[in-house]
């Protein structure tokens, strides 16, 4: 097990790392949401919260969310996470709205005799990235992680693959009863892709991912998030069929470093692009990599592959980082942030990011395990 579970977006920030403050362990409850349904996540089903949170609705009723690596615990109403057990990979509940249009969700946590385990295959290590349905066939892209050898470090892990889980039929209320396979795409992705479906996005018979992308060689560093698209009709088979966007307007299967644009310079392995017709414009969402996170951004375009307006800021401060919180501590830092569009209305985005710590998770004393309030997906409504 890793010393600690961290997004890959923070391979690049540099943290401090400190001791523990003095915030009190305390029951995590989360408001409902009265008459709006706005997303809440409240520790219930054995689940003590997880990263990530992406969602995508599977009908008019139900919406999927998957979450990274997951605490659980069975053992009743906890007021920490002190000797929880730690799923490594990925977690899902189903949310609805219930009549009177209050937020419901239920986890499906997965269990291998006594033991938690991964939704998807509880062999490997696999991070949830952005799902997206074709041919009312459900897709969950997946990052392969591997343990590092370097103990003590932050980031003790590496990218060691990419895949789609495929699901036919994910009309089970229950999530575990969905059948699916794989699809493997790690031959199609070049090592320099980081997180290849950072989000997705199905538009004009193609799937559009923004790669994070990392070249380093020979003094040359380029970083930023990339366009790729495969054809819908190639999305079972995509080995060749992957599109770069290049600085000449063009699409490439081969990416090459000298020719692909950034066309987001956001830099994060999590994100959102979402058409909003009231505006006739896509948005882009994220959670800025600076000052640990502290500030949620968005930019506009009229077309996915840009150009995209200069970054604005949704909400100020973060709290988990804002040194005027009781909320804050040094360790703390933010990432994850994404826009959930079926819950958005009028002029108000709802988005969702999560804070973690620098402190050592595998520590029973550490600060993320004491305090409920971090590792899960904190839900704002914002204008724009």
């Amino acid at each position: 097990m890793m010393k600690r579970s961290l997004p890959i977006i923070f391979l690049f920030l540099s943290l401090t790392l400190c001791s523990c403050s003095s915030l009190l362990p305390a029951k995590y409850s989360a408001a409902s949401s009265q008459g709006q349904c706005l997303p809440v996540f409240p520790d219930k089903n054995c689940w003590y919260g997880g990263d990530g949170a992406y969602s995508i609705p599977l009908d008019k009723e139900r919406v999927l969310w998957v979450f990274g690596d997951t605490f659980a615990s069975c053992e009743g109403y906890r007021k920490d996470r002190i000797n929880m057990d730690v799923i490594l990979g990925t977690t899902v509940a189903i949310s609805t709205c219930s009549v009177n249009n209050e937020f419901k969700i239920k986890y499906y946590l997965k269990y291998r005799g006594e033991s938690f385990v991964s939704s998807f295959n509880e062999n490997e290590w696999l991070w949830p990235q952005d799902p997206f349905i074709v041919n009312n066939v459900l897709y969950i892209p997946l990052t392969a992680i591997t343990p590092g050898n370097k103990e003590g470090e932050i980031f003790n892990f590496k990218v060691s693959g990419h895949k789609f889980a495929r699901i036919k039929d994910f009309s089970a209320a229950d999530p575990r009863e969905w059948h699916y396979d794989y699809i493997d795409l790690t031959q199609a992705i070049p090592s320099e892709i980081a997180a290849f479906a950072a989000t997705s996005v199905v538009y004009d018979d193609y799937v559009y991912f923004y790669p994070f992308y990392v070249y380093s060689k020979d003094k040359v560093l380029i970083m930023g998030n990339i366009l790729a698209r495969i054809p819908e009709s190639k999305i079972d088979n995509p080995i060749g069929a992957v599109e770069y966007f290049t600085k000449e307007g063009n699409w490439k299967n081969k990416l090459d470093h000298e020719k692909v644009k950034i066309v987001l310079d956001a830099c994060v392995s999590e994100l959102s692009v979402r058409y909003h017709e009231t505006d006739k414009k896509w948005i882009a969402v994220y959670l800025s990599t600076q000052n640990k996170g502290d500030k949620l951004l968005y930019q506009m375009a009229d077309k996915l592959e840009g150009p995209w307006s200069e970054p604005k800021a949704l909400a100020l401060p973060i709290p988990e980082v804002d040194p005027k919180s009781k909320l804050y501590d040094k360790g703390n830092f933010c990432y994850a942030g994404k826009e959930h569009i079926e819950f958005s209305r009028d002029k108000k985005l709802v988005v969702t990011y999560v804070c973690n710590s620098a402190d050592d998770m595998q520590s029973q004393t550490s600060f993320l395990r004491r305090n409920l309030f971090l590792y899960r997906p904190v839900v704002r409504e914002v204008s724009y």
